[in-house]
C-alpha cells in the first residue's frame, strides 16, 4: 500500500513538470493589462505571449473592441507587431496600446462614441505563414470613462 502512494506521488510530479511545448498552431496568451479602468488621455496596455512551433507568425494581429453597452464603439483591425527574428520554437512577448483620447499621439484612440463609459472587452488573434490561425484570447472587462 505505501509503495502505491509513493508511486502515485511520484507520477504527479512528473506530470505537474511539463516542459514548454510547441505547435504548428500558433498559441497566443493573453498575460495582462496595466489598467480596468481607462480614463481620458490614458494609455492602456495588453500584454500577450505568441509560441509557435516553425516561428513563421506574420507581422499581424488581428483585434476587435467588443463593447457591451455602446455598439458604436466596436471596432476591429489588424495591428502591426514589431518584426524579430523567426526561428524554430519561438516564443515571443507582444504589447499592444490604445489611447483614451487624442492627446497622446503615435497611439490609436479607443474613447467611448456615447456620452458615458464605455464596459468592453478586447479579443486577440494571430496567424502564421501557412494560415494557421491561434485560438482568440479575451481580456477582462475594461471601463472606458467617457470624455
Amino acid at each position: 500500500m505505501r509503495n502505491t502512494i509513493l508511486i502515485a506521488l511520484v507520477c504527479f510530479v512528473f506530470l505537474g513538470c511539463k516542459k514548454d511545448t510547441y505547435s504548428t498552431t500558433p498559441q497566443l496568451t493573453y498575460k495582462s493589462v496595466n489598467t480596468t479602468r481607462l480614463f481620458p488621455g490614458q494609455v492602456i496596455k495588453f500584454n500577450l505571449t505568441v509560441t509557435d512551433a516553425e516561428g513563421d507568425v506574420i507581422d499581424t494581429m488581428y483585434v476587435q473592441k467588443v463593447s457591451l453597452n455602446c455598439p458604436a464603439s466596436n471596432f476591429s483591425e489588424r495591428v502591426p507587431i514589431p518584426k524579430f527574428i523567426t526561428n524554430s520554437n519561438l516564443k515571443a512577448d507582444i504589447l499592444v496600446s490604445y489611447s483614451n483620447g487624442i492627446n497622446n499621439p503615435g497611439y490609436t484612440t479607443i474613447a467611448s462614441r456615447c456620452s458615458y463609459d464605455d464596459s468592453c472587452y478586447f479579443r486577440f488573434m494571430i496567424k502564421d505563414r501557412a494560415n494557421n490561425k491561434s485560438d482568440t484570447v479575451r481580456s477582462e472587462t475594461i471601463v472606458v470613462v467617457s470624455n
